[in-house]
C-alpha cells in the first residue's frame, strides 16, 4: 500500500540541542514517506550550523528523507513562522512538530492513520511533561472520546469546551492513558480544546481554513498562533487528539518571552488581549 506523503514542519529558534533531539526522533519513525523543512530563526550564526543538528541532518540524508532548511529571518511572530512553513508544504499532510519534542517511532503512522479514518482536519499528540509522573490530578483528567466520526465543533475562549486543555497539563494525560491501557494499534479520538507541539492536519482544509493568514494582525510577540489555526480548523472540519498520545515534552523553558497577546483572545469573539486569565496560556509552557 502507498503511503501519502507527509511534509514535516519544524520551527526552531535558538535551540541546536534540542533541535538535534527532535529531528532524530522523526527520522525513526517507521512512516517512510517523510519530507522534513526546518526553518530556524536563529539570530546571527544559525542552529542549522552547529555541530549536533548538522549530524542529525547528514543521518536525515542517509536515511532517504528529503530535507528543506530555511534561515528565516527577520522575525515577525510564530504565526508569520508558521505560515511561511505552511507555504513551504507540497504534501496532501502537513505534520507541525516543536523543537523539543520527542516522538515515539509509530506516531507519525497511527496519527495519520486516525486522521484518515475520521476525515477531519487535524489529529494531534498532545505531549507529555514527564516530571510530573506521579503527581496524579483526577479533576483535570475529563475526557470524551469521539465515538463515530470526529464533527466540526465550535470552541471559543472562556467557553466550557475551552476547559478540556487542562486533560494535556504536566503529566495528565499519560496518567490517564496508562489507566485505561489504551495501545497505539487501537488509538482512539477524543474531544480537544486544542493540541500542542506535534500537530497533523489535512493541508487542503488547514489552507481552506486560512492557515496561518491572521499574523499581520498581530504583534511581533505573541502566543497561541496554533491554537487559533486549531480552533478555526476545527470550526469547518473537526479536529481531534490520539489517545494513547506518543509525544514527549522536554519541558525547556519557553523561547518566547512576551505573552501579553495571547492569538485567540485577541482575535476571536469574547477575547481579551489585555487580561488573559491565566488558564489560557498553554499547559506546556507555564511556568
Amino acid at each position: 500500500m502507498t503511503l501519502p506523503r507527509i511534509d514535516v514542519l519544524v520551527p526552531t529558534c535558538g535551540r541546536p540541542a534540542a533541535l538535534a533531539v527532535t529531528l532524530t526522533s522523526i527520522g525513526a519513525q517507521d512512516y517512510p514517506a517523510l519530507r522534513i523543512v526546518v526553518s530556524d530563526q536563529t539570530e546571527g550564526s544559525t542552529a542549522l550550523g552547529q555541530a549536533e543538528v548538522v549530524a542529525v541532518l547528514r543521518y536525515l540524508r542517509a536515511r532517504g528523507h528529503q530535507l528543506d532548511t530555511w534561515h528565516h529571518l527577520p522575525r515577525r511572530g510564530m504565526a508569520e513562522q508558521r505560515a511561511f512553513l505552511l507555504a513551504q508544504v507540497q504534501a496532501p499532510y502537513c505534520l507541525f512538530v516543536d523543537d523539543d519534542v520527542i516522538l515515539e517511532p509509530g506516531l507519525v503512522r497511527h496519527l495519520h492513520g486516525l486522521l484518515a479514518r475520521h476525515g477531519c482536519g487535524f489529529a494531534g499528540s498532545a505531549v507529555h511533561g514527564l516530571s510530573y509522573l506521579g503527581q496524579e490530578r483526577p479533576a483535570q483528567e475529563q475526557l470524551t472520546f469521539w465515538e463515530d466520526r470526529v464533527e466540526p465543533e465550535t470552541v471559543l475562549p472562556g467557553s466550557s469546551a475551552w476547559a478540556r486543555h487542562h486533560l494535556h497539563s504536566a503529566a495528565n494525560l499519560y496518567h490517564l492513558q496508562r489507566r485505561l491501557g489504551a495501545t497505539p494499534e487501537s488509538a482512539r479520538a477524543y474531544r480537544v480544546a486544542w493540541v500542542g507541539g506535534c500537530v497533523l492536519f489535512d493541508t487542503a482544509k488547514l489552507r481552506a481554513a486560512g492557515g496561518f493568514d491572521f499574523w499581520p494582525a498581530l504583534p511581533t510577540s505573541h502566543c497561541g498562533e496554533d491554537v487559533l489555526a486549531q480552533l478555526r480548523v476545527m470550526e469547518r472540519f473537526g479536529g481531534c487528539g490520539m489517545l494513547p498520545s506518543g509525544a514527549y515534552h522536554m519541558e525547556l523553558p519557553t523561547t518566547l518571552k512576551q505573552r501579553t497577546i495571547d492569538a485567540p483572545w485577541a482575535l476571536l469573539p469574547h477575547g481579551d488581549p489585555v487580561a488573559l486569565p491565566p488558564s489560557s496560556m498553554p499547559a506546556r509552557e507555564r511556568p
